[in-house]
């Protein structure tokens, strides 16, 4: 499971159960009766984490893969309506749980956790209202781009390990009859992405359709068996491999592909933005809350990305002045008509990923003192999904090391893409950016689970794009132009706050928010293309970034001017990424203690 599928998920009554979710969280409970111990009441809380931890892992076999726990690798999740509904009250009963333990007594960090996980099962429960299940692909996400990268994400040690693996080829038919289902539903109650993406959808449905025997995504297990396997049980798993991808497989994606194509596509809402879904305000405003961990509201967020916008404008002008321009126009059309500035193979582009990675490993002492174990690898983005997606992402590695972190690098069309931005991005997605943060964040013994794989999109993402300016810090970016690349990647992530509520609050087109996008920068026209059709699909989730990143640059600017001499850059970020991901607001309560603390 990549990062960006993880970091994806009456009007008086919506709004109502927003504002309970953005009321401050209290931990005020009934005083417990006397006999009931500090120690007991931290036993019971940790008890009930893994209750809830291992409900997860079991309900979502999938998720359990990605982390390295093999138990249920012989199984698909349940998308029933059924499910769902169990699922809410399943919410609710923790919740009653959860808030039942007093509080007063705990450690800080048991403390921390319980607050936590009280306010994502109050915010999944409130969520829950918008049915997101009926809405359940897009062009960049869906079981029919899901199953595929999972097997990539799944071990082939031991014939158990292929046997399982059969069994969910064999539970691929009914996964897609129960997602069709649910859209079919949503059809009905009006819950419809747009007709262009859904196309797009159709389209990649097709494609893995027609990779039929061992030219299927689903047969790369059984192209290369371990030596544990012997030869004739390589023979039996080969061919029932086989025989379940063409018996199964392929008319399940065939049946899909037709559905989306003929059944639903046509029905596609025409406008991109979520305010013309029902209760498409209230949707809107609960995604940026639920994203961004901020209470800011579209207006606000539109207002400080234009005024990003103008303060990275300023940087990239005096970079273009310093490469002979006079202007970021000129610059700009130099750098689309400069056939050197593109990509001439997939290969070239992986290994710049790759060179890139390996060449800030030697500086990550400088900025940390403490690294995780886990070990990055590079490889191609999954053939299946990358027609429309990121010019790269970041997959975590197995929780037990059995399977390291890798960016996956998209090798589609090469020759249209520009390689100025590569290094900011190999940081952003690798180290010090997403690998780093979340390798650590895996490796702490000390939190419950549920804060060792925390998502919190607007830290995640934040860290991520902060870790792009810590390779300037460091001497890299040594060509002007791959400079000029991390700055139009700045800029990149400014243009999100206006377009993402530009479509979404404001009304705007399709064809505005590319032209926004050629305004302000020299970016490919694949970029351009995937990106925008990125924020009509996922509302509000490309908001994270740079509120994520503005917060962190805040609060390390509080710590030098309040340290002054003690302030210790290698301290600082220990400390930021010391609790694993944070919602922004307790990210910012966590670092001012800390600030005070070594002030004292």
């Amino acid at each position: 499971m990549t990062l960006c599928a993880r970091l994806m998920s009456g009007c008086v009554v919506l709004l109502g159960a927003v504002a309970l979710l953005l009321a401050p969280q209290s931990s005020a409970q009934a005083t417990p009766s006397t006999s009931a111990s500090i120690e007991a009441r931290r036993e019971q809380l940790r008890s009930l984490f893994d209750e809830e931890w291992q409900y997860v892992l079991r309900t979502s076999p999938e998720w359990a893969t990605t982390l390295g726990d093999r138990r249920y690798n012989d199984r698909l999740s349940d998308n029933s309506p059924e499910f769902f509904q169990s699922d809410l009250e399943k919410k609710r009963t923790f919740l009653t749980r959860f808030e039942a333990i007093y509080p007063a007594g705990l450690s800080r960090q048991d403390a921390l956790s319980r607050d936590l996980m009280i306010r994502e099962l109050r915010q999944d429960i409130q969520g829950a209202v918008f049915k997101d299940w009926e809405m359940p692909v897009n062009q960049m996400g869906g079981l029919h781009l899901e199953l595929p990268d999972l097997v990539t994400l799944t071990p082939f040690n031991t014939v158990a390990d292929y046997d399982n693996y059969l069994a969910r080829l064999r539970q691929i038919s009914h996964a897609f009859d129960q997602v069709t289902a649910n859209m079919r539903k949503g059809l009905r109650d009006g819950l419809m992405p747009p007709r262009d993406l859904l196309e797009k959808v159709a389209a990649e449905a097709e494609d893995i359709a027609n990779k039929t025997g061992e030219s299927s995504p689903f047969a790369k297990p059984v192209k290369d068996f371990p030596p544990s396997v012997t030869a004739p049980e390589q023979k039996r798993l080969r061919e029932t491999v086989l025989t379940a991808i063409a018996d199964q497989v392929v008319p399940a994606y065939q049946r899909f592909a037709a559905f989306v194509r003929t059944e639903y596509s046509p029905h596609g809402r025409t406008d991109p933005g979520t305010w013309a879904l029902p209760e498409g305000a209230a949707r809107y405003r609960f995604a940026i809350r639920r994203i961004t961990t901020t209470d800011k509201t579209p207006e606000e967020i539109h207002a400080l990305g234009l005024r990003q916008i103008d303060e990275i404008e300023n940087e990239m002008l005096a970079v273009a002045h310093k490469l002979g321009f006079k202007d970021l126009a000129s610059l700009n059309d130099h750098i689309k008509s400069e056939r050197s500035f593109y990509a001439t193979s997939g290969q070239q582009v992986l290994d710049l990923y790759t060179n890139y990675a390996r060449g800030m490993e030697p500086e990550l002492p400088q900025l940390f003192g403490h690294l995780p174990q886990s070990k990055l690898t590079v490889i191609p983005m999954e053939a299946s999904r990358s027609k429309n997606a990121v010019p790269a992402d970041y997959t975590d590695g197995a929780a037990d090391g059995s399977r390291p972190g890798h960016i996956n690098v998209n090798e589609w069309d090469p020759e249209h893409r520009v390689v100025l931005n590569i290094e900011a991005i190999a940081y952003h997605e690798g180290i010090p950016g997403h690998h780093l943060q979340l390798s650590l964040a895996q490796e702490m013994e000390n939190l419950p689970e549920f804060r060792r794989h925390a998502g919190y999109t607007a830290f995640v993402e934040g860290w991520a794009l902060y870790a792009e300016r810590l390779g300037k810090e460091v001497g890299h970016y040594q060509d002007p132009y791959s400079d000029y690349g991390r700055l139009e990647n700045e800029m990149w992530r400014a243009i999100r706050l206006v377009i993402d509520t530009g479509v979404h609050e404001k009304h705007w087109s399709r064809e505005q928010m590319v032209a926004y996008f050629h305004r302000y920068t020299a970016m490919d026209e694949p970029n351009v293309q995937s990106e925008v059709d990125r924020y009509i699909a996922w509302p509000g989730q490309a908001l994270a970034y740079k509120l994520g990143q503005l917060e962190i640059l805040k609060l390390r600017e509080e710590a030098r001017q309040k340290l002054g001499s003690k302030f210790d850059l290698r301290a600082f970020h220990d400390e930021v990424l010391g609790n694993g991901a944070l919602p922004l607001d307790v990210l910012d309560s966590e670092v001012s203690r800390w600030i005070t603390s070594q002030a004292k």
